[in-house]
């Protein structure tokens, strides 16, 4: 396939305006058309991308020249739409997180695998150069036998007055998606399936402490996982600021991640900031990599659409499967129920 046509299947979220704008200058991509159920803020996205507005699914679903579609609805819209668009054979990018309830993740796998189109889950961590090197690094046992991993992953949206009361409020919705730690911790737990495989238990707390617009504003689930890691993931809608993102300590080693979430990389950092350090065992310096830090988190998420393109061409095989996308929405409800019965959760649930 040498042009890929494009619909789209909801504005709700915004990161499909992201990867719209980004895919606008793509010479193998043409943004056919799109639909929403909000009319205003689906014709001002047609109007923005120079896509055609539709006023309903169908006609998006039931164009020849659309190859693949993103998916961008409500979190428990998503299977519903999935089931629709894989009906009509159209290949799948989905925003994340995959469903609500593990029950909508399984029809999703189900409809992918029976019409055998091509799917992936967009999680922008996966294409971080930064996290591809702490991969990397890990595969080379570079820190010897890991002991414990933290990872930070935070916005600060609950503080912003815009998106409180603005056309993406949605999110604060508890059935559209459950919570804010659901939606956004979500990415760090795909990470930390992604560097170290299936999880086996999650103790967790995950509250409203802050604000009380939503569900819950911050909260930290503590993982272990089958190699005998712990992984500890923190995750906050109200995060002013940070810096230190990821820690990785080993018998061997040690690695941390800088400005690695939104918070780090959009406060203000030293001209000779450092994105990834390594220190070994008997070493006096640190080793320091020469990897640039993202101007925004939008930069990040702009990095999507290009393999998703490139896969639905057959130019490359990396996707993110329904399966992934399954196993961190039952690692984030798993740490909820951790928290919600004030005990100790195992996997699978």
């Amino acid at each position: 396939m040498e042009q890929v046509g494009i619909g789209i299947l909801s504005h709700a979220h915004g990161h499909i305006n992201t990867y719209c704008g980004v895919m606008q200058g793509f010479d193998d991509v043409s943004l056919i058309s799109c639909w929403d159920d909000n009319q205003v803020r689906g014709k001002r996205a047609a109007k923005n991308f120079e896509l055609q507005y539709c006023t309903n699914p169908d006609e998006v679903l039931d164009d020849a020249r659309v190859h693949a579609v993103l998916i961008g609805s409500e979190t428990n819209r998503h299977a519903e739409h999935v089931e629709m668009a894989a009906k009509a054979g159209k290949h799948i990018l989905l925003q994340k997180p995959m469903a609500t309830t593990l029950e909508d993740c399984d029809r999703i796998i189900t409809s992918v695998a029976e019409h055998r189109i091509k799917f992936s889950m967009a999680f922008q961590m996966r294409h971080d150069p930064v996290n591809r090197k702490i991969k990397s690094l890990l595969e080379e046992n570079a820190v010897g036998q890991m002991a414990v991993v933290r990872r930070r992953h935070a916005i600060n949206v609950l503080l912003n007055p815009d998106f409180v009361n603005g056309p993406t409020n949605w999110h604060l919705d508890p059935v559209a998606n459950v919570g804010m730690f659901f939606d956004d911790a979500t990415h760090a737990a795909d990470w930390f399936y992604w560097l170290l495989g299936d999880p086996i238990s999650v103790i967790a707390e995950i509250d409203a402490i802050v604000t009380h617009d939503a569900p819950d504003d911050n909260g930290v689930a503590t993982y272990r996982f089958q190699n005998g890691v712990i992984g500890i993931l923190f995750n906050s809608s109200t995060t002013v600021a940070g810096v230190n993102t990821t820690e990785i300590y080993g018998d061997e080693g040690t690695i941390i991640q800088d400005f690695g979430d939104a918070p780090s990389t959009a406060a203000p950092r030293p001209a000779n900031a450092c994105a990834l350090r390594l220190i070994r065992k008997r070493e006096t310096s640190w080793t320091e990599f020469d990897i640039p830090i993202p101007a925004s988190q939008g930069d990040r998420i702009a990095a999507v659409p290009r393999p998703f393109i490139d896969y639905i061409r057959g130019l490359c095989d990396e996707t993110i499967t329904p399966a992934e996308g399954r196993k961190s929405v039952e690692m984030v409800l798993g740490a909820y129920l951790s928290s919600a019965e004030g005990r100790r959760i195992t996997f699978p649930l």
